[in-house]
């Protein structure tokens, strides 16, 4: 029996891949104009709304960008009241480490892990989203040390609840140059948030892909309200009125720069329920009606959502069909965010 690791092969660092797969100006210039509209949202100077939207989990290259392309006459009918930033997750926390594990793994779900294949997957993915859709997208930092393959690509950046109370993650995004969400552990404790948005938000001197590194704080350093599991197993949301309220008063006992918050209407939110997202993103709308606080904090909503309802198996091949966490499919989505704008 083969204990240990099996060390396959030494990966391009990130400057080399970017020298092999380099942006355009155009894209460069479109990146950094889109991720200034989200800063302005952040800190108050936009009024709209953010609605991270898209698939659980990036799976296939051709379904992804056909999901975003539907996005772009969405986007114009509702760009006065919302400012939409697809979903392409390339990396997928497993609970338990079983099941796929996003495309930086396996390009292709059918095949093997292939690292190299994913890296090079990835940045084409996030960088034709970009050239062929005006719209700079999100993922999660699965892997701080990975970061660097898409860091002049990405316009926002997601730390899962696994991950939010690691020391890389949080001195990582201290460094990254657009707005990152930190989300509330899976045991719901808003304390390991909150302190992981404070550290982000300062400057630190650590240790990265084997250099010394001083980072000068991300004030767009935000939380994300997921819902989380009590000590029973059991899915309690943090998206209610009430939650928002407590988070506000964190946020004011902190002291933390430029307090925000997106909401995640899938996850332990919505027990996992996708058709509950929904109901879930017009009753934060409610909230932020009724509140100043709370629609002063309230910047955004995240959704799963990709072309057809539900979930499959990875066997299962249904052309835009999530393979990971059930997603809304498009009628659902396109109608939700009609609606959404309809109610700002």
């Amino acid at each position: 029996m083969q204990q240990g690791a099996n060390f396959i092969r030494k990966l391009p660092v990130p400057m080399d891949i970017k020298k092999e797969f380099p942006l355009s100006a155009k894209v460069s210039e479109i990146k950094e104009s889109r991720v200034e509209e989200i800063r302005a949202i952040l800190d108050g100077r936009d009024n709209r709304l953010m609605l991270i939207i898209g698939p659980c989990s990036a799976d296939r290259e051709d379904s992804v960008m056909d999901y975003i392309y539907r996005l772009v006459p969405l986007q114009e009918q509702v760009k006065d009241k919302l400012l939409i930033v697809p979903r392409i997750y390339t990396n997928k926390p497993r609970t338990n480490g079983a099941g796929y594990k996003g495309m930086l793994h396996q390009p292709d779900p059918s095949k093997k892990p292939d690292m190299l294949e994913g890296i090079i997957a990835i940045r084409r993915l996030h960088t034709r989203a970009v050239e062929e859709t005006g719209f700079v997208c999100a993922d999660e930092m699965l892997y701080p040390e990975n970061y660097r393959y898409l860091s002049d690509i990405l316009g926002y950046v997601a730390v899962g609840a696994r991950s939010v109370e690691n020391q890389q993650h949080r001195l990582v995004a201290s460094g990254i140059e657009v707005p990152v969400g930190m989300k509330n552990p899976t045991g719901g404790d808003l304390s390991v948030m909150m302190n992981s948005i404070y550290a982000a938000q300062g400057d630190h001197t650590f240790l990265y892909r084997g250099w010394e590194v001083e980072t000068y704080g991300n004030p767009y350093a935000h939380a994300i309200m997921r819902g989380y599991v009590n000590e029973k197993g059991h899915s309690r949301p943090n998206y209610h009125y009430e939650d928002l309220a407590e988070l506000h008063d964190l946020y004011t006992e902190k002291g933390i720069k430029n307090p925000a918050c997106v909401v995640d209407c899938n996850h332990a939110n919505s027990n996992k329920q996708y058709q509950e997202q929904v109901r879930i993103a017009k009753e934060v709308l409610h909230s932020k009606r009724h509140s100043n606080d709370t629609n002063r904090l309230v910047k955004g909503l995240m959704i799963e959502s990709y072309i057809e309802d539900g979930n499959q198996k990875v066997s299962e091949c249904v052309y835009g069909k999530s393979i990971t966490d059930a997603c809304l499919g498009w009628e659902k989505t396109e109608r939700l965010v009609l609606d959404l704008a309809g109610l700002l």
